[in-house]
């Protein structure tokens, strides 16, 4: 799996710097007479400013003064393993099968993927798209945008330089309709896998968050226990507004998982913990690149490796 985050860059400190700097000054303290309350408000604020949010953070501050009252740490060396573990811990807990969802029960795996303007949706289709047809796999991808004809063609082109099939509509068609077309195209040829472009929208807009709904309503008619996994691709560097897009979403559909894309472009990626901790929403993939091979499956170990030395 290739690194996850931006490299610190040159004079700033990583996660697990800063956390020494304000929980472990003199690891001899720590352990003889715990954590001051100081301490620990610190160490608050640093796991907030990256992005854990305040139920991961509790947790986490939580462990670290149960730790230091029971002396079970002697060396920064074994407290960074326990705050690694307890990471692990909360990405392992639940939902925690961050592999894709297929679909043994005849017919092809579906895969509806949803959010908002701007987070990289359309390139994370066909990046997708592009590694599951290195594996074999028969795609075709669906072009349920049609609000915008860029993104129909946008899609389209991914297609070509993929390789895979590809079912469009004219711009201002029914994206329901589009997303039938796509599911008859594809048990007609023996498709392996569908996926499903939507419009991008904010979590604001009811109204098109009830189209969602309709989408995924067809889908089922046609195939019964599709779609397989709907998936939430959200912006690494929005940060906390990432909650807020999952929240909403998550009212109108049910959903399976997150594609995180551009997690190489922060060096924060406590949102993850964050979103696992109060959605209980596996990652399934992140976007580490601009190339087509830069889409990756989540590792929950490699992860909490790298988040701290970010």
């Amino acid at each position: 799996m290739a690194r996850l985050f931006r490299r610190a860059e040159e004079g700033r400190k990583s996660l697990w710097d800063r956390i020494v700097d304000v929980a472990l000054t003199d690891v001899g303290v720590l352990v003889k007479g715990g954590v001051d309350p100081g301490s620990l408000e610190g160490l608050e604020e640093v796991l907030l400013a990256a992005d854990f949010g305040v139920p991961a953070t509790l947790r986490l501050v939580d462990m670290t003064e149960t730790l230091a009252q029971r002396g079970r740490v002697r060396t920064q060396r074994e407290f960074l393993g326990a705050v690694r573990d307890e990471i692990t811990s909360i990405l392992s807990a639940g939902r925690a099968d961050t592999a894709l969802r297929f679909n043994f029960e005849g017919g092809p795996t579906v895969i509806l993927v949803v959010g908002v303007n701007g987070v990289g949706k359309t390139t994370s289709i066909g990046k997708l798209a592009h590694r599951l047809t290195r594996q074999g796999r028969r795609v075709l991808v669906a072009a349920g945008d049609t609000f915008r004809a860029g993104a129909i063609e946008q899609l389209r082109r991914w297609a070509e330089r993929v390789g895979c099939d590809f079912v469009g509509g004219d711009p201002g068609r029914d994206p329901a309709a589009v997303a039938f077309d796509a599911l008859e195209e594809a048990v007609s040829k023996d498709v392996d896998m569908v996926i499903i472009d939507t419009a991008g929208r904010l979590h604001t807009q009811s109204d098109l968050m009830k189209e969602l709904e309709k989408v995924q309503r067809v889908i089922a008619r046609r195939l019964p226990g599709a779609p397989h996994e709907t998936l939430i691709v959200l912006d690494a560097t929005v940060g906390q507004n990432a909650m807020a897009q999952v929240r909403t979403f998550s009212q109108a559909l049910p959903l399976s998982g997150i594609i995180l894309s551009k997690l190489d472009g922060t060096a924060r990626g406590g949102i993850i913990v964050a979103l696992k901790q109060e959605f209980d929403l596996p990652v399934k993939f992140v976007g580490v690149g601009e190339q087509m091979g830069d889409l990756v499956p989540f590792e929950i170990n490699t992860f909490a490796e790298e988040v701290l030395s970010a």
